[in-house]
C-alpha cells in the first residue's frame, strides 16, 4: 500500500476543514473525485467531481484504475458506505481509506451514549420493520434515515406497532455549522422542516415491559401470518434447538408452511431459503418477510423438493417439515456436504416409520413429542392432546 492509486476519504458535515492532513493531500492531487453532490460540494471538486450514477454503481471508478483518483464518503466508508464495494473488487496494495468519525460515533456522543453498548442500524435503505429484533424496554438504537420525511414515518410506524413511547432525538448534519438536535415522544411527533443527512437515536426507556420480541426460540403462533399450516410454538422451539442456528448460515426450509421456522432462524442470524409448492402459502411466507424486516436475508422458492433443491446453494442445515418422502431423502443425501445438520418432523405414521428407518441406517437422534394443553371440558378443563410429532435430529 506504498502508493495506492485510490483513496477513500471519510466527510463530515464541516467539509475539507475536518479533515486530516493525508486526506486533504490526496484530495489535491487527485485526477478525478467521485461523491454525491453534497460531498462534491464541501471540498470544492470544480471540474474534477464525478457525482455517482444512478442506480449506484463503483465501475466507473475501476475504470480509471491507474490514475490517483479519491472516492468521498460519510463519515466512516465502511459502515454501509462504498469502501467495502471497492475493497472487495480491489487488490489490497490498490486502495488506501481514511475515515473520520461516522454517524454513528456522533451521534453516541452527542446522546452520551456508549458506542458498544447500542444498535446501529441503516434504515435509510431498510423498512422499519428491521427493528423488530431490537425494540424493546431500554433499547438505545441509532439509525441513519433516508431524509427528513422519513422521521415522520418512522414516527407513524413506531406508534401503529405500540411503540408510540419512544422517544426520538432527531440529530440533523451532524459535524457541521447547520447541526441541529431535536426530541420527541412518537406518538407526539411533530418536528417539520429536517434537514438531511440525519440520524434518529430511539430510546425505548418508557417502553412497556415485555414489549418486543423474545430472543430465545418459540415466538407465539399469532406473532405470524398463517392458515394453521404453522409449526406450532412448542415444536418450533424444539426444532431451532435441534437446528442450531448460527450468525451467516444457510437453512433450506423443504415444505415451508407460513415460513415460521425460517423467520426464527433469520432473527437468529442467519439466512434462509423457504420452499414451498402452494401459491397462497407463498404469499404467506412473503407476508412474514415483510412483517419481520427480512427482505435480502429470506426468500422464498416456489415449488416442490426435490425438484426445487436444483441450483440453490448450499446450506448449513436442512429442515424438513413434514410429508418428507423417501425420494426427497435420497436426494438430500446425494447433494448435502459432511457436515450439513438434517432436522425433520413428521406427524404421520407413514413418516414416522421412515424416520425411525432413517434413524436405524443413518444414527442421530430420535424425538417423539407429545404434548397436551389446558382446555375446558364441560364446566371444569381437561388436557387436550396434540398429535404427536416425531422428531428425526442428524449431521450427515
Amino acid at each position: 500500500m506504498a502508493d495506492p492509486w485510490l483513496t477513500i476519504v471519510g466527510l463530515g458535515e464541516d467539509g475539507l476543514e475536518g479533515l486530516g492532513d493525508a486526506s486533504r493531500a490526496a484530495i489535491a492531487r487527485a485526477e478525478v473525485i467521485f461523491g454525491g453532490p453534497r460531498h462534491l460540494d464541501l471540498v470544492g471538486a470544480g471540474g474534477r467531481g464525478r457525482a455517482w450514477p444512478v442506480p449506484f454503481d463503483i465501475a466507473p471508478v475501476l475504470g480509471l484504475r491507474g490514475r490517483a483518483v479519491v472516492v468521498l464518503a460519510s463519515g466512516d466508508p465502511f459502515w454501509f458506505g462504498a469502501g467495502s464495494m471497492l475493497a472487495e473488487a480491489l487488490s489490497p496494495g490498490e486502495w488506501r481509506a481514511i475515515p473520520v468519525a461516522g454517524g454513528v460515533s456522533l451521534a453516541c456522543a452527542r446522546m452520551g451514549w456508549r458506542v458498544e453498548e447500542i444498535t446501529a442500524l441503516a434504515l435509510h435503505a431498510a423498512p422499519f420493520e428491521r427493528l423488530w429484533p431490537h425494540l424493546h424496554r431500554g433499547a438505545r438504537i441509532v439509525a441513519t434515515l433516508r431524509d427528513g420525511a422519513a422521521a415522520g414515518d418512522l414516527a407513524g410506524w413506531l406508534t401503529s406497532v405500540g411503540a408510540g413511547a419512544a422517544r426520538l432525538t432527531l440529530l440533523e448534519r451532524l459535524g457541521g455549522p447547520a447541526e441541529r438536535i431535536r426530541a420527541a415522544r412518537a406518538d407526539a411527533f411533530d418536528l417539520a422542516e429536517i434537514s438531511a443527512p440525519v440520524a434518529v437515536a430511539i430510546e425505548g426507556a418508557d417502553l412497556a415491559p415485555g414489549f418486543g420480541l423474545a430472543r430465545a426460540s418459540g415466538l407465539p403462533d399469532e406473532a405470524f401470518a398463517h392458515d394453521g399450516q404453522i409449526t406450532k410454538r412448542p415444536v418450533r422451539a424444539l426444532t431451532l434447538s435441534a437446528l442450531g442456528p448460527r450468525p451467516g448460515e444457510l437453512l433450506w426450509d423443504i415444505g415451508g408452511g407460513s415460513g415460521s421456522v425460517s423467520v426464527e432462524w433469520c432473527l437468529a442470524g442467519g439466512r434462509a431459503i423457504t420452499i414451498e409448492p402452494r401459491a397462497d402459502r407463498l404469499a404467506t411466507i412473503a407476508e412474514n418477510i415483510a412483517r419481520f424486516g427480512l427482505g435480502g436475508r429470506m426468500q422464498a422458492v416456489s415449488g416442490r423438493a426435490p425438484e426445487a433443491l436444483g441450483g440453490l446453494p448450499a446450506p448449513a442445515a436442512v429442515f424438513v417439515g413434514g410429508g418428507g418422502s423417501a425420494a426427497v431423502y435420497e436426494a438430500l443425501f446425494a447433494r448435502l456436504a459432511p457436515g450439513t445438520r438434517l432436522v425433520a418432523n413428521g406427524v404421520t405414521l407413514e413418516t414416522e416409520a421412515l424416520l425411525a428407518g432413517l434413524h436405524a441406517a443413518r444414527g442421530g437422534a430420535l424425538l417423539r413429542i407429545e404434548l397436551a394443553q389446558a382446555a375446558p371440558l364441560g364446566g371444569m378443563r381437561g388436557w387436550a392432546s396434540a398429535r404427536p410429532v416425531v422428531q428425526w435430529s442428524v449431521v450427515l
